[in-house]
């Protein structure tokens, strides 16, 4: 199975933005060293929980730090970007890590309404437009001439280098068929909602036309992941998780706090009620029982590859769920 990295950067209760930039870093040499296929970064704003508010940035600094891994974002947010500016950015990323890079993609805000205004400085975002912008920026970076007016009297530089793999996310399955039908790869967010099915990605897989950016389709599929050595370790790692999507159920993106203050967390039974249902967004438990469950939904759903995001409130713990998971499924 391919096994691949999505890092939102988070800032973990006691550490700095900084840090978690660097860890980010410290996270892709491992990665590369273990041999996981791709490591991408989200984009968020408007919280102090997560660093990673410019991942084509990040990016940049990462590619030039590993040696084979590909390096993307998981996803950058459409919305708040010309396809212009996208495909120039992508291409110039391509120009400097060529066969390296991927052009992942979103049609989320990233962040809150406050954010999203702010991103569009005030005015109205754009909504309705994402698969057509997105068809734009596919164009431009593959050195065509987009048809629609506006875009039609310009070029995207730089032109003429090795084109990124393009890959568009989802997280119910609205966006499967458009994927396939515009040829680019499917990254399906289990860990936002839980709702993969093998209607979804056949819907994908039926419908996939070969393109420029990738001749058969390909599918990953994210899952956030705590492991240990034992699940009684695991559990102990999972608390600050648990108690920061609690939160995220009432609205608030905070940091994740230590494992200790998890354990002393103060917990209705309702709270209790609700950790345990989020738990199916969230796979925690001994390193080879996780393995085995990410296997049995390949074998299941028949996608090509996992893709981890794990945040333990340590950075050594956090490496050594992808030290574990690469011991178990590379």
């Amino acid at each position: 199975m391919k096994l691949s990295v999505l890092d939102q950067a988070p800032v973990t209760k006691g550490n700095t933005a900084e840090q978690a930039l660097k860890n980010a870093e410290e996270l892709a040499k491992l990665a590369d060293e273990l041999g996981y296929t791709r490591m991408w970064m989200a984009e968020h704003h408007g919280t102090d929980a997560l660093a990673s508010s410019a991942p084509e940035i990040t990016t940049a600094h990462l590619a030039a730090k590993t040696n084979r891994i590909r390096l993307g974002t998981g996803g950058v947010m459409m919305m708040h970007y010309s396809p212009l500016k996208l495909a120039e950015v992508f291409k110039t990323l391509s120009a400097f890590a060529p066969g390296r890079i991927d052009f992942g993609v979103g049609r989320a805000p990233g962040g809150d309404h406050f954010s999203m205004y702010a991103m569009a400085e005030g005015r109205q975002p754009m909504l309705n437009n994402m698969y057509e912008k997105l068809e734009t920026a596919l164009q431009y970076i593959n050195d065509e001439v987009p048809i629609e007016e506006l875009y039609s009297r310009t070029m995207a530089t730089p032109s003429k280098v090795v084109l990124p793999e393009a890959w568009l996310l989802g997280s119910s399955g609205n966006s499967a068929l458009k994927a396939g039908q515009m040829g680019v790869g499917y990254s399906f967010a289990q860990f936002f909602n839980g709702e993969l099915s093998k209607e979804i990605l056949d819907t994908y897989k039926v419908n996939f036309e070969p393109s420029d950016f990738m001749e058969e389709p390909e599918i990953n599929v994210s899952y956030m992941v705590t492991v240990a050595e034992t699940e009684e370790e695991a559990e102990f790692e999972a608390g600050p998780q648990d108690i920061s999507r609690l939160k995220l159920m009432k609205g608030q993106i905070t940091q994740n706090i230590t494992p200790e203050e998890a354990q002393e967390y103060p917990l209705t039974e309702m709270d209790r009620m609700r950790i345990q249902e989020a738990r199916k967004l969230h796979l925690v438990g001994a390193a080879k029982d996780v393995a085995q469950t990410i296997q049995d939904e390949q074998e299941k759903y028949g996608f090509d590859e996992a893709m981890i995001v794990s945040i333990p409130h340590s950075q050594d713990k956090r490496l050594d769920v992808y030290r574990l998971l690469a011991r178990e499924l590379l």
